[in-house]
């Protein structure tokens, strides 16, 4: 699903260069649900962007459901992300002024989606994250768990090739982050779909099946632990 080979990038900050990614090399199968664990500073969400099309390499080339990104403009990236690629964010990044199912349809409707489709498939991805009778709840009407699950449904709606977390258990308590995983691990089985996650809590690297640890730009540790 994804081909990383070779992969660099250097940030400046200030007068100083950064090297975020030094020469990484990694191959993501379909179906995987793997987190990238490492302190600040490893690289681990700068390789996420990458693959996320937020943010361009500097050399090396990366290969996503058999589509290299290395080269693509800002547009052709834009499009590919919209098209292929969900999002699930620390701060849920949900439009406050929209209410959960409005959030769910975003995706849809910015891909132009018959009305009726948008309608089913957004009652259909809330009842299967457990927020059934919710929809109609503003953000601010929702516990910090029902948002993220408002944002998982969001990401999933679209039946995105690969979904991309970056810490999504980082505002929640315990309990809840624990029950998130536990959802996005059963819809990783059921629909298949290829999670990969940037984080340091040991919660996601517990529930990863695959464990690929960064320092310094670098990849130091592959670790599978089988579904």
């Amino acid at each position: 699903m994804i081909t990383i080979s070779r992969v660099e990038k250097t940030y400046q900050a200030g007068e100083t260069q950064v090297r975020a990614l030094r020469g990484v090399d990694l191959t993501v199968a379909e179906g995987e649900f793997t987190a990238l664990a490492g302190p600040s500073g490893s690289g681990k969400t700068t390789l996420l962007n990458l693959i996320g099309c937020i943010d361009r390499a500097d050399a090396g080339t990366l290969v996503i459901d058999g589509q290299d990104v290395s080269t693509r403009s800002a547009a052709q990236l834009s499009a590919f992300r919209r098209e292929n690629l969900g999002f699930i964010f620390q701060n849920f990044h949900l439009v406050p002024v929209l209410t959960a199912s409005e959030n769910v349809a975003l995706a849809l409707n910015l891909l132009g989606f018959p009305k009726d489709e948008v309608a089913r498939r957004t009652e259909a991805l809330l009842t299967e994250v457990g927020l059934e009778g919710l929809g109609n709840r503003l953000p601010t009407r929702l516990s910090g768990g029902q948002q993220q699950r408002v944002a998982i449904a969001r990401a999933l709606v679209k039946d995105p090739r690969v979904v991309l977390a970056d810490e999504p258990t980082a505002n929640l308590d315990h309990e809840t982050g624990e029950a998130i995983l536990a959802l996005m691990r059963k819809l990783n089985h059921d629909r298949g779909v290829t999670f990969l996650f940037s984080t340091h809590d040991p919660r996601v690297m517990e529930f990863a099946t695959r464990l690929v640890r960064l320092s310094d730009g670098r990849i130091v540790g592959d670790e599978r632990k089988g579904a």
